[in-house]
């Protein structure tokens, strides 16, 4: 099946905001989401890299920003 991988990657990155925090250094989130999201989200830089060992991934700034704003596109109730 064919389907819009930038949407798919909108929709991680908003999840990922579900499942962030900050720390010292910046913001990290759990990486249990598709690999392959998750390696476009760091080619976009929007994430550290998501290989490795680790069960969490660092977000770099602008994709802690993003991951907000689209979560609150996404999600937020309407009043």
């Amino acid at each position: 099946m064919e389907f819009d991988k930038d949407k798919v990657d909108e929709m991680t990155l908003a999840l990922l905001y579900l499942v962030m925090w900050d720390e010292k250094i910046g913001s990290s989130a759990w990486k249990g989401f598709d690999w392959e999201a998750m390696n476009r989200l760091h080619e976009k830089g929007y994430i550290g890299n998501p290989g490795g060992k680790a069960k969490s991934v660092g977000v770099t700034p602008e994709g802690r920003k993003k991951a907000e704003e689209l979560f609150k596109k996404h999600f937020s109730v309407k009043k």
